[in-house]
């Protein structure tokens, strides 16, 4: 109609809010069990403990690992480090995986087809974000697990399960290093703890329908 309509440069489409996946602690055991090559099993079962991001776990170093205090030194995204805790079963775990390889920089050194030791004789690195997605998503078709499942997943799992714990939304916010308290309030919604408390008043309100 040949009419300027400046209005339209400021009309935005109401943002939309998508759930993600979370798997219950039984389904991340499960799949996890199923990671056949050790490497991406422990790299990703360290992924699930301490809440991080793919390439967080995928690049802790040996130094990292503060047994003293029991925290992993996690470098986040944006060059913001922060600590997370490190569970007592997987301390053990970790020493005990680290003797397979030991090397001096890398906790998750990338296995290659010439091996692991060709691999640490030529500092070939920590493993590949691509190789622990192929070897999750290996894991998750082979588990017959109907949601639908990345790395990431693992992370948000996490949140949940220590939402549903009882932790508070602060300090989940400080372990996930999460800028706003708003992005760790996702987690309100997921937990089936926080569902289950509406049960009985949901109940209440059909009764005598």
């Amino acid at each position: 109609m040949h009419q300027p309509w400046p209005t339209l440069r400021f009309v935005r489409p109401a943002p939309s809010t998508r759930l993600p996946s979370v798997l219950s602690r039984d389904e991340v055991r499960q799949v996890l069990a199923l990671v056949r090559i050790r490497v991406y099993r422990e790299c990703l079962t360290t992924i699930y403990a301490g809440g991080l991001r793919l390439l967080e776990g995928a690049r802790l170093r040996v130094a990292d690992i503060d047994s003293g205090r029991m925290v992993l030194h996690v470098h986040g995204k944006g060059n913001r480090d922060r600590y997370v805790p490190l569970p007592a079963p997987l301390l053990p775990r970790l020493r005990d995986y680290w003797r397979t390889h030991r090397s001096r920089e890398w906790l998750f050194p990338a296995p290659t087809r010439r091996g692991l030791q060709h691999s640490l004789a030529h500092q070939g690195g920590p493993v590949t974000r691509s190789s622990l997605q192929s070897a999750f998503r290996r894991a998750w078709r082979k588990s017959g697990i109907a949601k639908r499942a990345s790395v990431h997943t693992l992370r948000h799992s996490y949140g949940t399960h220590l939402h549903e714990a009882g932790v508070s939304l602060r300090v989940i916010q400080e372990i996930l290093g999460h800028r706003s308290v708003r992005t760790t309030q996702i987690y309100t919604h997921l937990t089936s703890a926080v569902r289950a408390t509406l049960t009985d008043p949901l109940n209440d309100l059909m009764s005598g329908l």
